[in-house]
């Protein structure tokens, strides 16, 4: 089984639980730099994120720096040739389904067609209320948001959708996708997020399951999934490092030549996820850029199901 790759992207985050200390003065050329080295490397998409606004009690573990995901990655699509651009994840509750299909379905047709569409409940109570938007009631908006937005991001000119929350029609939006059916990818690792990807996704984004917790996610996915549609399975590894580091890295971090690193990395294949996120450790954009090449050149083929 073959095991796509792809990488949340320095700078646009960052958040204490994983940005590098260089990252704090770093700005747009390292973005654009990093994720041109991500195209060229084969990854199959760069991610960006997405709050709105860091209230002061988290401020200290969680920044406030958090780019636009929409802006980030249409800026990234014209300095960009093939990777696909990840919304991972974009907090959908927080916004009309029009306004969200508006933006997002321009920056598909922008790019091509190289959206993906990740998307989650959010964890930010400040943010939903100063925006005047139910906390409490946030999962159940998510699952009326991603029927509202299967039809506003499909093919008619003129969508409708009628819930509780939200209904509209003879309302006419283009741009259109340039995708057919833009694939939306639910985040989150609760049993409600486990759920709502298996019933109404196209693909599911853990949030931090370590390896030993996967198996039982994904057959809990496969079963609630049931009539065999397609459903990419995604995971976020350990750190890496390709190669000796010179450095200390974290004893969490994968270590060693390409193939050492690809033999347990492809243990995500045989567990049945169909893409892992990536992030590798480094002390300046120069290093990550050498080891995303490195990675993409060296162990992204050995991901094939070789050795």
């Amino acid at each position: 089984m073959s095991l796509d790759y792809g990488i949340q992207l320095p700078v646009q985050s960052q958040s204490t639980i994983y940005a590098e200390p260089w990252e704090a003065d770093a700005g747009p050329a390292d973005l654009v730099e990093v994720a041109r080295a991500a195209d060229r490397a084969g990854f199959a998409y760069v991610a960006a994120c997405d709050h709105v606004a860091i209230p002061r009690r988290l401020a200290d573990a969680m920044s406030t720096v958090w780019y636009d995901p929409v802006a980030t990655l249409a800026h990234l699509a014209a300095v960009t040739e093939r990777v696909r651009l990840l919304a991972h994840v974009a907090v959908v509750g927080l916004r009309h389904p029009l306004l969200t299909a508006k933006q997002y379905a321009t920056l598909d047709h922008l790019s091509g067609g190289r959206l993906i569409l990740g998307v989650g409940a959010g964890h930010v109570r400040e943010e939903f209320e100063t925006l005047g938007v139910d906390f409490e009631r946030r999962g159940a908006v998510l699952d009326e948001t991603l029927d509202a937005l299967r039809a506003a991001l499909g093919p008619d000119e003129y969508p409708a959708h009628h819930s509780k929350s939200f209904d509209f029609e003879g309302l006419g939006q283009r741009p259109r996708p340039a995708q057919e059916r833009v694939p939306l990818w639910v985040g989150g690792s609760s049993p409600a997020a486990v759920r709502r990807a298996a019933l109404k996704g196209d693909g599911w984004l853990p949030q931090g399951d370590p390896r030993d917790r996967l198996p039982g996610q994904i057959e809990t996915l496969r079963r609630l999934r049931g009539d065999g549609a397609p459903l990419t399975v995604g995971a976020i590894t350990e750190p890496l490092y390709v190669g000796a580091p010179g450095w200390e890295v974290g004893r969490r971090t994968l270590t060693g030549p390409p193939e050492v690193l690809a033999e347990s990395l492809r243990a995500y294949a045989a567990m049945g996820v169909d893409q892992i996120q990536v992030r590798f450790r480094c002390r300046d954009r120069g290093e990550l850029i050498d080891q995303i090449g490195l990675f993409g050149t060296e162990v992204g083929p050995l991901l094939d199901g070789g050795s």
